[in-house]
């Protein structure tokens, strides 16, 4: 057993999260995730990548979806919040997501221009459609709004243990959990569990293939390779160095390219999540490597 230690949920994508006590987990992921995106005047996604400074914007959604309220975390700046009423009757448009094609529904000229201005580059702002059908790949089919690929991503606090530890042979600095932009984190049960404490293991998220948690259902779907925006300090929204990605190189490289750390996970049955919630693994696998 383990339990749900946070749940976070972008409502932008490439931009802050939000932590939430409980909330809906959908087919799509969280409620809410990932169900906007800041684009080039092409449609082209923007992300952190490239703009750093997207980490920087704090976007809040009301629990209908109606409402969206973009703010910025900086302290001075001039950029004062701005509340938008959300459209899904506008016209729809192409928008590019790694070089596949989806539709996305402007939400308009006040929106545009609040990014425009905060990122410095012209932007606009789109919602996934309601009849968006996107099909997710991996061990377990699913679909997601406008996440990198799988619907949910799953991280464990023993994992970034063990990192710290690897960074700190180093001589670098602790990293924050948001370095990687989970949905969910994990933890041991309390003190006094009577059990195998497997969430105690780094990593053992990756040997999951079916889990229970709350009302609802994951399924493994590959694991989390990582990229340049774990080097963006999500505080400052600018980047931070060659950690953790030079540390990682050195443990956690991947028979198929590039560094991994953390889960995807498609969600094979919808329902209420909560912090607190027990993570009851119904089915095992091998780790892949």
């Amino acid at each position: 057993m383990a339990t749900v230690v946070d749940l976070i949920t972008y409502p932008v994508k490439g931009c802050a999260g939000t932590s939430v006590d409980s909330t809906h987990l959908t087919p799509a992921g969280l409620a809410h995730d990932r169900g906007f995106m800041v684009v080039s005047v092409d449609g082209v996604y923007r992300t952190q990548r490239r703009d750093p400074r997207l980490a920087l914007v704090r976007p809040t959604v009301s629990a209908d979806g109606s409402r969206l309220t973009l703010a910025s975390a900086e302290p001075e700046g001039g950029h004062g919040a701005l509340h938008l009423d959300v459209t899904t009757s506008a016209p729809r448009r192409d928008v590019d997501l790694f070089g596949a094609t989806y539709q996305g529904i402007d939400q308009g000229d006040e929106a545009a221009a609040w990014l425009t201005d905060f990122l410095g580059a012209p932007s606009r702002l789109v919602r996934v459609p309601p009849e968006h059908d996107r099909k997710t790949d991996g061990l377990t089919p699913g679909t997601s709004g406008y996440a990198d690929s799988s619907a949910v991503h799953v991280l464990s606090r023993a994992s970034l243990a063990h990192l710290h530890t690897r960074l700190a042979e180093r001589g670098a600095p602790p990293l924050a959990m948001d370095r990687f932009r989970p949905n969910i984190v994990i933890d041991s049960l309390p003190e006094g569990w009577q059990g195998e404490d497997w969430a105690a293991e780094p990593h053992a998220e990756d040997r999951i293939r079916r889990a229970t948690i709350g009302a609802a259902e994951l399924g493994y779907t590959k694991l989390a390779v990582r990229c340049a925006v774990t080097l963006v300090d999500q505080e400052a929204g600018a980047r931070g160095g060659p950690e953790p990605l030079r540390t990682l190189a050195g443990y956690r490289r991947f028979s198929a390219g590039g560094v991994v750390f953390g889960t995807k996970f498609a969600v094979v049955r919808p329902g209420k999540l909560s912090v607190g919630d027990e993570v009851a693994v119904e089915e095992w696998g091998e780790a892949e490597r």
